[in-house]
């Protein structure tokens, strides 16, 4: 069983940083592959990116490249999004995800119904 909770959403303007943390509980944090997805009003979840258990491999929503950035501290336990350059299209609320990998290298599909464990959700908003 893995705990999430996130944690640096806010209210900030277009073009401005956020950095967000999920804090994982349990002592098999660095067995789960980790992602943010995000849910604005009135749509599905969306994946935004996932990182592999080893933090070697990530994958990103084509429109977050190059402006977010996932990483993982495994002795901390924490998975960190680090967003720049934001958006209003950005504005949602932003979940962790872990799901259980037996290879150190592998993704998960991003698909939110394959992942296992949930946060519950950091507000993010951008306004122009």
């Amino acid at each position: 069983q893995v705990q999430l909770v996130e944690s640096g959403g806010g209210s900030v303007q277009a073009g401005a940083s956020l950095r967000l943390s999920c804090a994982a509980s349990g002592r098999t944090f660095s067995m789960h592959a980790m992602g943010w997805f995000r849910q604005a009003p009135g749509k599905e979840r969306e994946f935004v990116t996932a990182i592999s258990r080893s933090g070697v491999n990530t994958r990103y929503l084509d429109s977050v490249k190059g402006r977010f950035t996932i990483s993982r501290d495994n002795a901390k336990n924490t998975v960190y999004l680090e967003m720049s350059s934001l958006e209003p299209e950005d504005t949602a609320v932003y979940y962790c995800a872990a799901e259980w990998l037996s290879t150190p290298w592998g993704l998960p599909p991003p698909t939110p119904d394959l992942w296992d464990y949930w946060g519950q959700g950091t507000q993010v908003t951008v306004s122009s």
